[in-house]
């Protein structure tokens, strides 16, 4: 079956990661029935989403593990001049939502694996397909469990975020919390009386901020991201209620995006001590201030080193001299970090058309995508 009907089906599934995705599975899942193709479906909870595992070859050894991605972004708000959920083919690209982040590997890979089902592998080719990336690699920890439990885990993983086909080795590693900022509610004409909880979140969001000055003008920096340096970024904030109320309570929502050289825990630590020294000052008006810190999802960066195994076997099929790094988060880092598998992220069009109202990927991408997976499988032969 050739790429583009994949890429037709699989746009056509609205997979917007607050959505269900088992009809997209259950799709995959029919081809590689039609195929002989052995799988394993692991559901949520609630049984609407699912990842999906199949193999092809010899099961007795590790082998080459492509992972992506089903969901995707919400197109509410975008000014889309096409269907976002129909493959629309024009000018030499394809477009619609998930084209390239980044159902146009999924597609490509899937045709891989049915391409590699009637070869004679004596190496494995696996695939991994996970829900919830874009909320946080949220639905792969369950597939990871079972790889981990597995007798053979594959000996190397690329994970088809877009790259244009350039060979990535790392992504920063995310920390997302929230801070809740306690203060004492009052009427608004005897404000000062109060303890405004948005007060109290200004204060800590321009700690947040200078923190973010020191790491730009003295911390740590890796030359190969385009910001080089570990980011701390605010995204949110909810905070009272009508006008002439004091709110006691508010609550910010943000990020750290660090570089490998950068511990997140340390940046937590100084955060926590620098709400410390505003809840302390705050008490003394009233006590009932504090700003509590938690964090709500984490996954981890990816750094492997530009000798490994993977990267070299990657830039072989790729044809690439050089490496690079991207500033999106993937599962790859779990992948390595959980399951000690290396990891390289490397697949078709760019991040820059990727979360935008009329998404793309070249169709010469794609093609060149189809390429490499299959000088891929020809090594696995």
């Amino acid at each position: 079956m050739k790429t583009a009907e994949i890429l037709e089906s699989l746009i056509g599934f609205d997979t917007v990661s607050r959505n269900a995705n088992m009809a997209l599975i259950n799709y995959v899942a029919e081809l590689f029935d039609a195929a002989g193709i052995s799988y394993t479906i692991l559901k949520n909870e609630t049984g609407d989403k699912g990842n999906l595992y199949a193999s092809v070859g010899p099961l007795d050894r590790g082998g080459v593990m492509l992972s992506g991605h089903t969901d995707v972004v919400p197109v509410t708000g975008q000014d889309w001049t096409k269907d976002p959920f129909r493959l629309t083919v024009t000018d030499g690209r394809y477009y619609g939502r998930g084209t390239t982040d980044m159902k146009g590997f999924v597609a490509c890979a899937v045709a891989a694996l049915l391409k590699a089902n009637s070869q004679n592998l004596k190496t494995p080719l696996h695939l991994a397909l996970s829900y919830d990336e874009e909320i946080g690699c949220l639905g792969v920890h369950s597939l990871i469990d079972m790889l981990d439990a597995a007798p053979h885990r594959p000996a190397m993983c690329i994970v088809g975020e877009p790259t244009n086909l350039a060979v990535a080795t790392g992504h920063k590693g995310k920390t997302a919390l929230k801070a809740v900022c306690t203060g004492k509610e009052g009427h608004s004409a005897l404000a000062p009386f109060a303890l405004n909880a948005l007060h109290l979140a200004c204060d800590f969001v321009a700690e947040l901020r200078d923190m973010q000055y020191n790491l730009a003008q003295s911390g740590p920096q890796d030359a190969d991201y385009d910001v080089p340096y570990t980011t701390v970024h605010v995204g949110k904030i909810i905070g009272g209620d009508v006008l002439n109320i004091v709110p006691n309570r508010c609550e910010v929502f943000f990020e750290i995006r660090n570089i490998a050289q950068d511990n997140p825990c340390f940046l937590m630590d100084e955060m926590r001590q620098r709400a410390k020294k505003i809840v302390t000052q705050a008490k003394e008006k009233a006590s009932e201030a504090n700003i509590e810190i938690t964090i709500t999802n984490s996954y981890p960066g990816l750094n492997t080193p530009t000798d490994a195994k993977v990267v070299e076997f990657v830039k072989g099929l790729t044809m690439a001299n050089d490496t690079i790094k991207v500033a999106y988060g993937t599962e790859g880092g779990l992948f390595s970090s959980k399951i000690d598998v290396p990891t390289v992220i490397c697949g078709p069009g760019s991040m820059a058309q990727g979360h935008k109202p009329d998404e793309y990927v070249s169709i010469e991408q794609i093609e060149r995508c189809d390429a490499m997976l299959e000088r891929l499988i020809a090594k696995l032969c």
